[in-house]
């Protein structure tokens, strides 16, 4: 009877690929973990992640949250103060403030999120295109250079004025405008990635374009375009608020923020609590945005690294 004789080179032949299989799972765990550390550590981007989140829920469950309706109307509470029955008082025509800000977040942060996600998908693809592809580079470039010949503003407000009024329109008017910024990054980043050794060698390898852009370009450009798009957020709502107080965007009763404010304006003198909670809206979402940019920036950004 022969004895079996054990080998231990197979045997660690056998178990080395579960153990790089194991080594490869474990890479992007310990990487996403350490960039969530790095991101919490940033307790101002923290706060401004705080401050968004609980706007998108007070937004959502607006109709559960606020103590009135945005239509309902007290014409002998006209211009009340703040109160325990009015937490920020009402507006000429006894309208609960605080209950109309929170039925206004839905517009608000509707029109700059959604404008700039419009924005980054257009802008993205066609600065993919420009760097990716030579032949269309000219043409792609001096279309976006009509486009930064006018000023954001001014080119938002020519084409909702040329649409018309609405929340559709003003997403739309805001989206063009901010397709530039993100074409003319992408691009940058493009033609830098294009020439690295990682792409020539997957086009050697007889890869085709969409899969080295699918698994190579977009893999090294999500990091700064997310970065950008958060930071872009907060100026589409600015945007967004101007074009409706110059009442061009969401035209009033609907309470849009900028609406708001373009309302109160006139009672100012008489009811400044109508002006200011608005624009203190405002101010404090488009810091909130700002600050979680720049938080994530810090945070994927390698050159920041600890």
């Amino acid at each position: 009877m022969s004895e079996r004789v054990e080998q231990p080179g197979r045997r660690l032949t056998a178990l080395a690929p579960a153990s790089r299989q194991a080594q490869k799972t474990e890479a992007p765990r310990s990487v996403r973990r350490a960039l969530l550390q790095r991101f919490l550590r940033n307790r101002p981007g923290v706060l401004g992640l705080v401050v968004i989140v609980l706007l998108i829920v007070l937004a959502i469950f607006a109709p559960v949250v606020a103590p009135y309706h945005w239509k309902s109307q007290e014409i002998v509470n006209r211009f009340a103060g703040p109160s325990t029955t009015h937490l920020f008082g009402t507006d000429e025509l006894g309208r609960d403030i605080f209950s109309r800000l929170l039925y206004g977040a839905r517009y608000s942060l509707t029109i700059g999120i959604a404008a700039v996600a419009a924005s980054f998908s257009i802008g993205t693809l066609l600065g993919i295109i420009a760097g990716f592809y030579h032949r269309f580079d000219t043409l792609v470039m001096r279309l976006i250079d009509v486009m930064m010949a006018f000023p954001g503003i001014l080119l938002a407000i020519a084409i909702v004025a040329a649409l018309g009024p609405g929340i559709i329109n003003t997403i739309i008017a805001i989206g063009l405008n901010e397709i530039p910024g993100f074409a003319r990054l992408t691009r940058s980043m493009v033609l830098t990635l294009r020439e690295r050794e990682f792409v020539v060698a997957a086009r050697v390898t007889g890869a085709s374009d969409a899969e080295i852009v699918r698994r190579h370009v977009l893999v090294n450009l999500m990091s700064p375009i997310i970065v950008f798009a958060s930071l872009r957020v907060s100026t589409a709502i600015l945007v967004g608020a101007t074009l409706s107080f110059l009442g061009l965007g969401i035209q009033p009763p609907i309470p849009e923020w900028g609406a708001m404010v373009s309302t109160a304006r006139q009672y100012i003198a008489t009811a400044p609590h109508t002006f200011v909670y608005p624009t203190l809206a405002i101010f404090v979402t488009v810091v909130a945005f700002n600050l979680l940019g720049d938080a994530l920036r810090d945070t994927l950004d390698p050159t920041m690294r600890d």
